[in-house]
């Protein structure tokens, strides 16, 4: 039976992160798979499509397949969009920066994972965006061992954000993650250090920041998914899926082949 929501923040055991290094191995080759395909003409449905194929190919399920009838197999994110993007029939453009945004099933284990991808050139203030949005990722990554807290966090992504003159987005967060899509807690990209609850062994969450080169504003579209900056200026977003480990972080979707970083070796 799966486990509902308890309002408590979840510990796992050995087993737990076992199932978690499965999934997020293969979220983070799934998202490898799809480097070379994200180019100008293709259309993003197309690369909604290439997903689906790899996660049913490899025996896993699609989370975002049926999650509140959702109908795809990813979220890409281009441009001005925040999150929440919606596959379709738009083809890339040369200089379009997207985020692409997958959450797959092995054995009962989530696995949640999100890059920026390039199609083509994009314009350098794209691709600082892009920079320093996974620098906010990987200092947010660092805040977490035992005995810290969640806003140690978010006080570690807002500073490099600040420090870059960007904003962070704050209507989205990060979430626990296990067995469930969305479990406890929250885990905001905006905070105070020494705030929010202690980071003990054995929990198990994502970190998803979210900047963007204008204001933190964001605004859903009629789709009901689509969150847009409100001044359609860029936004980019990393995401890994992470468990704390007794002395510090173990990253559960790290690539394979090195490519979650900003995309500079894929061109």
């Amino acid at each position: 039976i799966m486990p509902g929501r308890t309002g408590d923040i979840r510990i796992h055991d050995a087993e737990g992160f076992e199932g978690m290094r499965k999934a997020g191995r293969l979220v983070s080759e799934c998202l490898d798979m799809l480097v070379p395909e994200v180019k100008p003409g293709v259309t993003t449905a197309h690369l909604d499509d290439l997903v689906r194929e790899f996660v049913y190919d490899h025996g896993a399920q699609s989370a975002t397949i049926g999650y509140r009838g959702y109908r795809h197999a990813s979220c890409i994110s281009l441009n001005h969009v925040i999150c929440h993007g919606i596959p379709g029939d738009r083809p890339l453009k040369d200089g379009d920066i997207a985020n692409i945004d997958v959450t797959v099933i092995v054995d009962g284990w989530h696995g949640d994972h999100s890059r920026m991808y390039a199609a083509g050139q994009p314009k350098r203030k794209a691709e600082r965006l892009m920079d320093v949005t996974y620098e906010a990722l990987m200092a947010g990554i660092a805040a977490v061992k035992p005995g810290n807290r969640f806003g140690d966090i978010g006080a570690a992504i807002s500073s490099i954000a600040a420090k870059n003159r960007l904003s962070v987005v704050e209507d989205f967060c990060g979430h626990g993650l296990g067995q469930l899509f969305h479990d406890e807690p929250n885990v905001v990209h905006s905070a105070r250090a020494g705030t929010g609850p202690e980071l003990k062994p054995g929990m198990f969450f994502t970190i998803e920041p979210m900047l963007n080169i204008g204001r933190k504003d964001a605004a859903i579209l009629p789709d009901g998914w689509t969150a847009v900056t409100r001044d359609r200026q860029l936004s980019a977003q990393f995401e890994h899926s992470v468990g704390v480990t007794e002395d510090g972080v173990e990253v559960f979707t790290t690539s394979p082949k090195g490519w979650h970083t900003p995309h500079t070796v894929a061109r």
